[in-house]
């Protein structure tokens, strides 16, 4: 059962990274090479779905919560929120986005950078308190719709992972 859901859930991840790439296009705006982008942008997401290094453990990768965005300069954002995570424990995340690196293939905003902030709630780390640090990250955003992309370079395999967020701008 348990190569069945993990199967499942790469499909899974793998259709919405797809779905998302393919629908920002179409309801992108058109490129322009002085494009700089309407600020401030407030987005809304789900919370994320993760895939860990370390398949033996059975993680939780569906971690569905409720976050916001907000992008108040090209370069600069904040985000935070609260989701079920991968212990099966309520965690909360606040983070500073700092984003430098910018392209944008076929209308679409693709940023790179760092999250610096924290997140807690994991029993293994502090007693479920908060820790802080840095976590590459990628963003993709359409108009109304985008995609983060979070890599936890963990030194243990049961501490890596890569999360997807989707979101949906409404401001």
């Amino acid at each position: 059962m348990r190569g069945v859901f993990g199967l499942r859930l790469r499909r899974s991840l793998g259709t919405w990274i797809g779905s998302t790439l393919a629908l920002c296009p179409t309801i992108g705006v058109a490129a322009d090479a002085q494009y700089s982008p309407e600020v401030p942008q407030v987005w809304l997401n789900p919370g994320f779905l993760s895939y860990h290094a370390d398949r033996s453990k059975h993680f939780r990768e569906d971690n569905f919560g409720f976050g916001a965005e907000v992008i108040f300069a090209r370069d600069h954002g904040f985000f935070a929120g609260s989701y079920i995570n991968s212990d099966r424990s309520r965690s909360h995340y606040a983070m500073y986005q700092w984003r430098p690196l910018h392209w944008r293939p076929e209308g679409i905003d693709v940023s790179a950078g760092l999250g610096i902030g924290g997140v807690n709630g994991y029993r293994t780390y502090r007693d479920g308190g908060w820790g802080f640090g840095a976590l590459p990250m990628f963003f993709f955003e359409g108009k109304r719709l985008g995609t983060n992309l979070v890599i936890v370079p963990g030194r243990e395999a049961d501490k890596r992972l890569v999360a997807i967020q989707l979101k949906v701008r409404v401001w």
